[in-house]
């Protein structure tokens, strides 16, 4: 079955990671998203919240959402999160990659080169960079002129087995860091995330330091 995959921190998981899911399953038609908390991610800082906060969040924040789902696929690892490992993983339960859309961010899709199995891995399933404020999808073709012939503009026909979707829709303009200096400052965070993750962060004191990280 056609789903699309969109792994992160989610330190904590906010509007735009949703946006994200959303314009990704519409674009492409895609019945299913699921969302993949990272235990070790390799790109990114050390999180501040533990693992099992971080889940727990995002499994609160899809609660209500049809087609969108938590997945625990990268929570029982103990190296960093790759994304090439994850898809072995998938691989190795039967899945056909070829189902597989890896949705991410166009910021974060422009540091692709940097990914572990760079360029195997965008051989293995199709890749879908969504806009996010500053970084247009549409402005990957030139930021990664290498790969430009890849890329297909969503919804659009894949130039081969498997392709780099382009989705060009609004998103919010909101970052995991933003939240964070939001609580730190004691401001609200209402509009930058769902109520049952406000409700949570709140119930835990999660965000108030730079110590947050128990389960």
């Amino acid at each position: 079955m056609r789903r699309g995959i969109l792994g992160g921190t989610f330190d904590p998981i906010h509007f735009g990671h949703l946006d994200v899911a959303g314009a990704a399953a519409q674009a492409l038609a895609l019945p299913e998203i699921l969302i993949v908390p990272s235990l070790v991610p390799p790109h990114r800082h050390t999180p501040v919240a533990s693992a099992p906060h971080r889940f727990a969040m995002a499994a609160l924040a899809v609660q209500d959402r049809s087609g969108v789902s938590v997945s625990d696929l990268e929570m029982h690892g103990t190296g960093p999160s790759y994304t090439s490992a994850l898809l072995d993983r998938l691989a190795a339960q039967g899945t056909d990659l070829r189902e597989i859309y890896f949705v991410t961010g166009a910021d974060a899709f422009r540091d692709i080169e940097t990914w572990k199995d760079y360029p195997a891995i965008l051989d293995r399933c199709h890749f879908v960079a969504v806009s996010r404020p500053g970084c247009p999808a549409g402005s990957l073709r030139d930021t990664l002129p290498r790969l430009a012939s890849r890329m297909t503009a969503a919804p659009g026909a894949p130039a081969g087995p498997v392709a780099i979707h382009l989705v060009d829709a609004p998103t919010a303009a909101v970052s995991s860091t933003d939240v964070r200096r939001r609580i730190q400052q004691g401001l609200p965070i209402s509009d930058l995330v769902p109520a049952a993750v406000a409700a949570h962060i709140a119930r835990h004191g999660l965000y108030r330091s730079s110590l947050t990280g128990s389960a």
